[in-house]
């Protein structure tokens, strides 16, 4: 007979199942509880550093922008005032520029200005020694602009830009053939002659007809070694240390500023250019037949002259201030007028002392070149082909850019040491 198990030991029996479904409930606890691979790689994945545009916020969607009102008589309205506003604000700064100008000008229209109101001092030696002053400027570096000049003159030739000889010497041809011998007679004929021939060379020019992009290049170079001479110039005064090389690969920077203030220069000249037209065509045409209204004419070309002077003593002098770094072309003239203003018949009268000097100079140095570039070929028929001439205008023509820079820029450099207010 199967033995009865006692009331303990049914017990145990009864409460070993539940204890076995105790701990697998807690295995599967742990199982779910415990962390997998997959777990590890996300939890390593939330790292914030790298997690960064994961926790951004969410962008919001622009909202449109709706109408003050719909009524469209108050639209109209809102309009007005908008423009009216933006109208007072442009009115505004305009006042502000005008009350600034005058501050700064002592003169007024249809007034009589005293002399006690624009007087200005203008601290300067005398046109001997201020030129000579200059020529040491030039002296002094004269290894730094002769290298200039060389690779000035390299590029020109390059180019094809110098002086043809055939053209001058069909242009020496033609005087010789058309010249009367008893106006030209003599060694002052001669002497007439080189000269006439040397104004017609540097008017009409002889180099022929340029074509656009040779004439580019031509007014590039010249304005490139303008601003280089510039570049220079402000490095010696300033007693730094000079490179030719740093110059040539500086010097460059203000080109687009400049060549806009040469333009409003060209701009200010065509009034002149257009008077000295119209009174050159009138006087040849018989329409001006001389007496009162001839006076009138070259009174009327006078003015317009002055006028033209008037502009461009300024400008000028505008050439060497947007050179500065960071300077725009209207803020350059601003300047320069500034500078001038009160010492603008001073600064003229130096300007056409600069421009008496280089014309002295090239009548000194050119009739005899002329003379002796005629008898040389007169006697020795072989070297007709020599382009003596056009190679002595070419070099004469840097040094006149490397000179009137000089001579400018110290100008310049005189007005703004002289640090004496405007009027």
């Amino acid at each position: 007979m199967p033995k009865k198990s006692s009331p303990k030991t049914a017990a145990k029996k009864q409460s070993a199942p539940k204890k076995s479904a105790a701990v697998s409930v807690k295995k599967k606890n742990g199982a779910k509880n415990r962390p997998t691979k997959s777990t590890k790689t996300a939890k390593i994945t939330q790292n914030p550093a790298t997690s960064s545009a994961a926790q951004k916020p969410a962008k919001t969607p622009k909202s449109r922008r709706t109408l003050p009102t719909r009524n469209p008589l108050k639209l109209l309205w809102l309009g007005i005032v908008g423009i009216g506003r933006w109208v007072a604000t442009l009115w505004r700064k305009l006042r502000g520029r005008v009350r600034n100008f005058m501050q700064r000008r002592p003169h007024r229209s249809f007034r009589v200005t005293r002399r006690r109101d624009y007087v200005r001092s203008f601290k300067i030696s005398g046109y001997f020694a201020f030129t000579f002053e200059v020529l040491r400027v030039i002296w002094g570096r004269k290894k730094l602009f002769l290298w200039l000049a060389i690779i000035y003159i390299i590029l020109t030739v390059v180019f094809g830009l110098m002086g043809s000889q055939e053209i001058y010497g069909n242009l020496r041809s033609v005087m010789a053939a058309t010249a009367p011998e008893e106006l030209f007679g003599g060694a002052a004929g001669e002497v007439a002659q080189a000269g006439i021939l040397l104004f017609t060379a540097l008017t009409t020019g002889i180099s022929g007809e340029i074509e656009a992009l040779p004439a580019v290049i031509a007014g590039f170079l010249a304005l490139y070694l303008w601003l280089t001479v510039v570049w220079l110039l402000r490095r010696i005064i300033a007693g730094k240390m000079v490179k030719l090389r740093d110059g040539l690969y500086n010097a460059g920077a203000p080109i687009l500023p400049t060549f806009l203030v040469l333009l409003i220069l060209l701009v200010q000249l065509v009034p002149a250019a257009a008077a000295m037209i119209v009174a050159g065509a009138a006087w040849q045409s018989g329409i001006v037949d001389g007496g009162a209204i001839s006076m009138l004419v070259a009174l009327g070309l006078l003015l317009v002259l002055v006028l033209s002077l008037y502009w461009i003593t300024s400008t000028l002098v505008a050439l060497v201030v947007v050179t500065l770094p960071g300077m725009y072309p209207l803020q350059a003239l601003t300047i320069s007028g500034d500078l001038v203003i009160g010492r603008r018949l001073r600064v003229l009268y130096r300007l056409l002392w600069m421009i008496f000097v280089t014309l002295s100079w090239w009548v000194v140095l050119m009739i005899p070149i002329i003379l002796f570039d005629g008898w040389i070929k007169s006697v020795f028929e072989q070297i007709s082909w020599l382009p003596i001439v056009p190679v002595a205008m070419l070099l004469l023509s840097t040094v006149t850019i490397i000179w009137s820079c000089t001579y400018i820029y110290m100008l310049y450099r005189r007005m703004v040491d002289d640090d004496a207010a405007p009027a």
